[in-house]
């Protein structure tokens, strides 16, 4: 099994994603959504910038 990304909605009635890990972890989560295709298009937002993203270590 592959990382997913998951659709949910909150108890505020927001739809929200997550990004679960091939061991089931949850490894990012979003913010909340007014409408479905909103939050379809943040998992698409993530699939398209996150491959490139570097690191800010602010440590």
């Amino acid at each position: 099994m592959s990382a997913k990304f998951e659709i949910y909605k909150d108890k505020a009635g927001e739809f929200r994603f997550r990004l679960k890990a091939a061991n089931g972890e949850i490894i990012a989560s979003s913010e909340g959504y007014s409408s479905k295709q909103a939050c379809e298009n943040g998992i698409n937002s993530v699939k398209k910038n996150a491959a490139d993203a570097g690191i800010d270590d602010q440590t």
